[in-house]
């Protein structure tokens, strides 16, 4: 799979610590640790000043695309991508489309020392490359699209047969100012304390132990948006 360019279906269920405990115990006998086993995601959104692509993403639309801006604890490096997303009833097919610049390359853009293509173009390696990093550019003229919120939250992530891929994050927390990959102890927590986030991601159909393991937890997919939680959540404070 290219890592830069790819597509799947992905579904995400809201657990608790004891259904994790027990998902665990099936995941582990049947995938794969991932290369980055732990890590600390950092995504910073863009939007326009009215915060359109966020709002409209609460609204659970047929089709929705964001901007963001994805890097890792300890990583000096970043991706910039477009993620598009289909909604079916009981699952979405993500399609993503991304660029990989430095953390001086994106503090350059943002501070206005050189526009995307430029930064764009120190980091490119194939004529892909540049074609999605044009697709960017014009998605950020044509919507004036600037940093709005930062997200980062703790992930634990498996891997298995035919890119099945399952993820666990918590500890999400946010802000809507000074957006740079670093922690905050103002910071505000995101997510009622013990929830946790799984997403399962998938080429095609579950495999039937995974199937079993979800039914035998009483697990379902539910609608659920990082950013869209969080965008009500400062609003209500007032902060948006």
């Amino acid at each position: 799979m290219d890592e830069k360019t790819f597509d799947r279906v992905e579904k995400k269920y809201i657990i608790s610590s004891a259904n994790k405990k027990e998902l665990l115990k099936v995941i582990k006998k049947n995938m794969k640790k991932d290369k980055f086993h732990k890590s600390g995601v950092f995504n910073i959104y863009f939007d326009n000043d009215n915060y359109d692509f966020i709002i409209q993403s609460i609204d659970h639309p047929v089709f929705k695309e964001k901007l963001r801006v994805r890097s890792y604890y300890g990583y000096d490096k970043a991706f910039f991508e477009i993620k598009t997303k289909m909604l079916g009833k009981d699952y979405n097919v993500g399609y993503k489309r991304r660029v990989l610049v430095t953390h001086k390359d994106y503090n350059d853009f943002v501070k206005k020392k050189a526009d995307f293509i430029e930064i764009a173009e120190r980091r490119i390696e194939t004529k892909n490359d540049l074609q999605i990093a044009r697709e960017i550019d014009y998605f950020i003229k044509q919507y004036n699209l600037k940093p709005k919120i930062l997200v980062y939250y703790n992930r634990e992530s498996y891997k298995g047969d035919n890119n099945l891929r399952i993820t666990f994050d918590t500890n999400l927390k946010c802000r809507n100012s000074n957006l740079k990959f670093t922690k905050n102890k103002k910071d505000k927590l995101a997510l009622k304390k013990g929830d946790i986030i799984m997403e399962i991601k998938a080429s095609g159909s579950y495999p039937m132990w995974l199937v079993q393991a979800l039914s035998k937890e009483h697990t379902y997919p539910q609608r659920f948006s990082k950013i869209g939680k969080i965008y009500e959540l400062l609003r209500k404070e007032q902060n948006v």
